[in-house]
């Protein structure tokens, strides 16, 4: 005797189908042109989790070099301050001193000249 996949695959294609939902067209009827749709929106998300990172380290080291000017110390300079002086603070961190706590930030500048 054979088995059959009935409520397996249904409940598959219904999990795939309902991932594709608001779709246009066919996208998100078909199950076969759903599942492409899909996969190819999960590769887009996934690169997007990545990209969105990258931009947010950019955004932090522009915020860092801007209020490090009126100190007249260049970006560069400053983590390499930090590095030499063992001081491990992480830029997303810096980044909201330099934003939300210039008292903070300043006290960082000033251990590291």
């Amino acid at each position: 005797m054979r088995v059959k996949t009935g409520t397996v695959r249904r409940s598959h294609h219904k999990k795939v189908l309902k991932a594709a939902k608001g779709f246009w067209m066919t996208r998100h009827k078909r199950y076969k042109v759903a599942h492409e749709a899909v996969m190819h929106a999960g590769r887009y998300a996934f690169v997007g989790r990545r990209l969105k990172r990258r931009d947010l380290r950019q955004v932090w080291i522009v915020r860092i070099n801007a209020a490090l000017k009126p100190f007249d110390i260049r970006y560069s300079a400053f983590i390499k301050m930090l590095k030499n002086r063992n001081i491990i603070i992480d830029r997303k961190i810096l980044a909201d001193l330099a934003v939300n706590n210039n008292e903070a930030f300043k006290a960082v500048v000033e251990s590291v000249k």
